[in-house]
C-alpha cells in the first residue's frame, strides 16, 4: 500500500476521545487492519477548523461488548469474520497531535504551529501525505540537510543545520545501533549546509580518511568526501603507515601542557585516591604549572624521600600517585617538549575554514582519549572565548561556529566531574562563545542531568536500559508517548529525532551511506577539490 496514494488508501478512521496532554484515540475503519500500522508513523487529522499533524504512539485492540472477548465468535466463516470486525471488535490507535498545519476547510496551509487544542469528535484521520511532511520539515535547500525518511514514506525529513549547530546536540543508542553512522551524516550535513567548522575526537578512527559500515564494509570518511574542507591530525604515525595514509599533522603533547585539572579528570581511570589528587596540586605549587609533571617523573627515578617529606605526602599516597602517573609515560605522543603547538595548528586550520579530525590510531585506551580530548578542548575553548570577547568589544566579526565532537561522553560529563570539565562549561554556556559540542554515547544515564537538559537536539537509536531511556527523554513534552515509540525502534538504521532543530519529534529510516550514488549526493570529489586527480580508492569503494 502506498501511503502517498489516494485518500481512500490513506484513510484510517475517526477521532472518538482523548486530550491534549495524553493524545487522542482513533477508532479504525472496518477492514483497516492494525497489522498495517506501526508506532511512529505520521497522521493528519482534519478538524472542523484546523488540520492537525501528529504521531501514532500506540496501537490496541478493543471490543464493544466485553463478552465477545470471553466467548470469541467463530470466525472461520468469512462472512461472520467480516461482520464481527469493526462492529463487535475494532482496532484503535493513539495519536499525539503536535502541530497544526493550516485549515483543511479553507484549503490553505500556514506555517506549522504547536497544537494547543485537539480535533473535535469524529474528525477524519488519515496517513500524512508527502505534502504534509514537507510542510512540517521543509525541503532540502542551502540550510536543510536530508537525514532520512519517515516510516513507510519516501518523503525526505530535513534538519536545519544552521539551527542545529547553535546548541549542543547528542547522538545516543546502545552498541551496534548506528551511532557512528548517524554522526558521520550529521558532520557531513554541517560541512554541506552551514558555515560551521568541526573538531572531531575520533577515538575509533571512523571519521577521517575512511570508516566502516554496519556490515563492516569500508566507507569513505570526511577527508575523502571533502578533501578541501577537512584535515586529519594523528596521534599515531605507525597506524597511518600501516594504512598507507598520510595525515596533515602528527600530534605531540608536551609534559608542560598538562595541568593538574587534566589528571583530576582521570582520577578514576588511573585509580588515584583523593589524597593523590590533592598531592598533584601541591606538586604544581612546588614546581610550577608547566614543570610539575616532568619534575615529578624525574623524582620517581631519584630519591624522592626529601620531596615527600617537604610536601608532607604520605608514603602510600606517593606510591599510588607514582603508579597512576606512570601509566601516562607509556604513551609515545607525550614528550618532554612538543616540537609544534598542536592547539595553534588546530586553530590555524579552523580559522581557514577547515574541520579537523583527530585520529587516535592504535591508542584506543580511554586514558589517552580523555586526557587528550580534555586538554586540547580546554586550551582551544579558552582561546576561542578570548577571540569572541575581543570581537564583541571591537564590534567586529566573531569566529564561525565551532562544534566539538566527543565519543564516550559520560567520561567527561558524569555528575562527579561535569562542573570541572571544559565540555561541561560548553554545554551549559551553549552558544554564548560560538562553541557547542556533539556528544555520542551509549550510556546517556551517565551524563549529568543539567548537561542533558542543555542538549538542544537529540538523535536516539534503540536504547534498552530504562535509566538511559528516561535520561534521554527528561523534560520532554509527551515523554510517556515518546518512550513507547523509542522502545519500538528497530535495532539498526532507525532513530527518533527531537528537540531544537525540529518542529516536532520524528522517527526516521536513516538515509543510505556507502554507495557510489550516496557519495554523489553527500559530497562528491570534484576536480576542484582533488586537483583534477582520480581518487585512487574509487575502484575499491565502487
Amino acid at each position: 500500500m502506498s501511503i502517498s496514494g489516494d485518500l481512500e488508501n490513506r484513510h484510517l478512521g475517526k477521532v472518538i476521545s482523548g486530550s491534549l496532554a495524553q493524545g487522542v484515540h482513533v477508532k479504525l475503519d472496518p477492514g483497516r487492519s492494525v497489522e498495517d500500522i506501526a508506532v511512529g508513523r505520521y497522521v493528519a487529522i482534519s478538524g472542523q477548523k484546523k488540520r492537525f499533524f501528529g504521531m501514532i504512539t500506540d496501537v490496541s485492540l478493543e471490543a464493544v461488548d466485553p463478552r465477545a472477548l470471553i466467548m470469541p465468535p467463530d470466525i472461520s466463516d468469512p462472512f461472520i469474520a467480516k461482520v464481527v470486525s469493526g462492529t463487535t471488535t475494532y482496532g484503535k490507535i493513539s495519536v499525539l497531535p503536535m502541530l497544526t498545519i493550516g485549515s483543511d476547510v479553507a484549503g490553505t496551509l500556514e506555517g506549522p504551529q504547536p497544537a494547543k487544542t485537539v480535533p473535535s469528535h469524529f474528525s477524519e484521520v488519515e496517513f500524512a501525505s508527502d505534502a504534509d511532511v514537507k510542510t512540517v520539515f521543509g525541503a532540502e535547500d542551502k540550510q536543510r540537510f536530508y537525514i532520512g525518511n519517515p516510516l513507510d514514506m519516501e518523503t525526505k525529513v530535513c534538519l536545519n543545520m544552521e539551527e542545529l549547530v547553535k546548541r549542543s546536540n547528542g547522538v545516543f543508542g546502545k552498541s551496534g545501533t548506528g551511532k557512528t553512522f548517524l554522526t558521520r551524516l550529521l558532520l557531513i550535513g554541517m560541512l554541506q549546509k552551514s558555515r560551521t567548522t568541526s573538531l572531531i575526537f575520533d577515538m575509533h578512527n571512523e571519521y577521517g580518511w575512511e570508516g566502516t559500515s554496519e556490515k563492516d564494509h569500508k566507507v569513505k570518511g570526511l577527508k575523502q568526501l571533502f578533501p578541501g574542507k577537512v584535515a586529519v591530525f594523528s596521534l599515531d604515525e605507525s597506524y597511518d603507515k600501516r594504512r598507507k595514509v598520510k595525515s596533515d599533522f602528527t600530534v605531540k603533547i608536551g609534559y608542560n601542557e598538562i595541568e593538574p585539572e587534566d589528571i583530576h579528570l582521570l582520577r578514576y581511570i588511573l585509580n588515584l585516591t583523593e589524597a593523590s589528587v590533592q598531592a598533584i596540586y601541591e606538586l604544581a605549587k612546588e614546581f610550577g604549572d608547566d614543570k610539575w609533571l616532568e619534575s615529578t617523573f624525574n623524582s620517581f627515578e631519584s630519591d624522592s624521600a626529601a620531596l615527600v617529606e617537604k610536601l608532607k605526602i604520605h608514603e602510600s599516597t606517593w606510591r599510588n600517585l607514582r603508579r597512576g602517573l606512570r601509566m601516562l609515560q607509556r604513551f609515545p605522543f607525550l614528550v618532554r617538549r612538543a616540537p609544534e603547538d598542536t592547539v595553534k595548528k588546530i586553530l590555524d586550520y579552523i580559522s581557514s575554514g577547515k574541520s579537523v579530525v583527530l585520529q587516535f590510531g592504535g591508542y584506543d585506551d580511554i586514558t589517552a582519549y580523555v586526557l587528550v580530548a580534555n586538554l586540547l578542548t580546554r586550551r582551544i575553548y579558552n582561546l576561542y572565548r578570548e577571540k569572541v570577547d575581543i570581537a564583541t568589544s571591537a564590534d567586529t566579526k566573531k569566529p564561525d561556529q565551532l562544534v566539538i565532537t566527543i565519543e564516550e561522553a559520560h567520561r567527561f560529563l558524569n555528575p562527579d566531574i561535569a562542573s570541572q570539565t571544559t565540555f561541561g562549561k560548553i554545554a551549559r554556556e551553549m552558544r554564548k562563545y560560538n562553541v557547542t559540542i556533539l556528544v555520542i554515547d551509549q550510556r546517556p544515564s551517565g551524563i549529568d542531568e543539567e548537561v542533558m537538559s542543555q542538549i538542544g537536539t537529540k538523535i536516539t537509536c534503540l536504547l534498552d536500559n530504562e535509566k538511559d531511556v528516561d535520561a534521554v527523554l527528561t523534560g520532554v513534552s509527551g515523554k510517556s508517548e515518546l518512550k513507547s515509540v523509542l522502545s519500538k525502534l528497530e535495532s539498526k538504521q532507525q532513530a527518533l529525532i527531537f528537540g531544537h532543530a525540529l518542529p516536532m519529534p520524528v522517527v526516521v529510516r536513516v538515509r543510505e551511506y556507502g554507495s557510489a550514488e550516496s557519495y554523489k549526493e553527500l559530497g562528491p570529489l570534484t576536480a576542484n577539490d582533488s586537483g583534477g586527480k582520480k581518487d585512487p580508492l574509487d575502484d575499491l569503494w565502487g
